[in-house]
């Protein structure tokens, strides 16, 4: 396949969005170039469809979401080369502004919301998780001790992932919300430093503070950052600018704070126990079932952008049990049974340009990154979608019924397989997966390619 031209492509991107100028903020998540527009009306969706390099445009809550690839931040780099701002530095006029004329109903705010929060921060737990199996590896075959310095280094690499997990949704969801990012983060680190800090007894003004571990947590600071955001805009609004500096950011704390620890904390501290023991309920009730229908279902939740809803499920298993059982579990037959479903279909088809999508699609999704695929091919025909939701559902019920699980947030697919190690040193749980997983790419193959057969047969191809 040709090497693509990234300015190229960003210059088509930009004139089919009305140009620069029109442009409010770019970002990029795992396979989407996600664009705000001061106008949207300026994009012809079903032009810009046709530029070549892009697979789909979704449009989420007043987002333009180009679908490209994994290989998204080149694309990125170009774009932002001509003077259109990252996401979260936007200025506080201009993102008032954008906030007033986005209009989209509830589900497609809160679905903004969570995917514009949790997937810039899916890099770190790549990071961190994937340490965890590397130090895994090494105590287990060099026999490394916990007192080795290599280990003390990579250990802190691991345990800081999901530790300090409100900073970085402290940082992402001010961002999000067109606040400021630090003062997110900042608000995280004080909910940090209050959990390893405080007396047996703390109250604020008199009033008691709930004895809470932060640490690890998603709601309390996603609740606190809500709050924190109007807070903050309310000021940014009604203050004189000469005011602005000092004293927005002092009032947004001295307010946020206390209401955080006395009553949002607690508030989100108690959705996120009952969340994880009702997900971990259903999941011990009914295992193979429930990983079954992740494994059937991520296509569609993928299409939807529902998969961006899973992430508060995923980080609260972690927290919880200290692995995926359930999301990245299911996840990752479905991930390589679109792979096989797309490789049969390449095998099928005689234009050689379907043929280069099909495998492209199909060797992206055997990574982890399904998007390709799932826009590409699976939607617009209708027997490789059946074959990947087959292959997809048979391996999440096989990997359910063993107890199969994944330790670390990574993409799930076979580029991820150190996911699959179990930290105390045993492979039962990686040779599973791997099994489950090539299973589901040929049972996603087979489906398709026989379906394929049969259409083309009604077809007369």
């Amino acid at each position: 396949m040709a090497k693509k031209d990234y300015k190229k492509l960003s210059d088509d991107i930009i004139a089919a969005c009305g140009g620069a100028d029109n442009i409010l903020a770019a970002s990029h998540c795992m396979t989407r170039l996600r664009m705000n527009l001061k106008d949207s009306s300026k994009l012809n969706i079903e032009e810009a469809k046709k530029i070549p390099g892009v697979i789909n445009i979704v449009v989420q809550n007043g987002e333009q979401q180009f679908v490209i690839g994994q290989d998204v931040p080149s694309l990125y780099e170009e774009v932002i080369k001509n003077d259109i701002k990252a996401a979260g530095s936007v200025d506080d006029a201009e993102a008032l502004k954008a906030d007033s004329q986005v209009k989209g109903n509830v589900v497609e705010t809160v679905l903004s919301y969570i995917g514009g929060t949790f997937s810039p921060i899916i890099p770190v737990f790549i990071a961190g998780g994937l340490t965890g199996a590397v130090l895994s590896l090494l105590q287990t075959f060099a026999g490394l001790d916990a007192t080795n310095g290599t280990v003390i280094v990579l250990t802190a690499i691991q345990q800081s992932m999901l530790y300090f997990l409100p900073v970085y949704i402290g940082f992402s969801s001010a961002s999000r919300l067109k606040s400021n990012p630090y003062l997110g983060a900042f608000l995280g680190a004080v909910l940090l430093y209050v959990t390893a800090n405080r007396p047996e007894t703390l109250n604020f003004l008199g009033i008691p503070v709930a004895n809470i571990g932060y640490n690890g947590q998603i709601f309390p600071v996603v609740l606190g950052t809500l709050f924190m955001s109007v807070v903050y805009k309310f000021l940014q609004k009604n203050l004189p600018i000469n005011l602005r500096t000092i004293f927005v950011p002092l009032i947004t704390m001295l307010v946020t704070v206390p209401v955080t620890l006395i009553v949002l904390g607690p508030i989100g501290y108690t959705v996120g126990t009952v969340l994880a023991n009702a997900v971990l309920g259903i999941y011990r009730a009914f295992p193979a079932l429930a990983v079954a229908i992740i494994g059937a279902t991520t296509v569609w939740m993928v299409f939807f952008g529902m998969n961006n809803a899973t992430y508060p499920v995923l980080f609260l298993l972690l927290a919880e049990v200290g692995s995926d059982p359930l999301i990245c579990t299911g996840m990752a037959p479905a991930n390589v049974a679109v792979g096989g479903a797309c490789l049969a279909y390449a095998l099928l088809q005689k234009k050689e340009e379907n043929r280069q999508v099909g495998i492209g699609s199909g060797i992206t999704a055997l990574c982890g990154i399904t998007e390709p695929g799932v826009y590409g091919v699976l939607f617009p025909n209708r027997y490789p979608l059946i074959g990947a939701m087959v292959g997809g559902g048979v391996g999440g019920f096989i990997a359910g019924l063993f107890g199969l699980t994944q330790y670390v947030v990574a993409g799930p697919g076979f580029l991820s397989f150190a996911a699959y190690m179990n930290p105390d040193g045993t492979w039962g749980n990686f040779w599973g997966m791997m099994g489950v997983m090539v299973l589901a790419v040929i049972i996603g193959f087979a489906v398709t390619y026989v379906l394929g057969k049969k259409e083309m047969a009604k077809e007369g191809k």
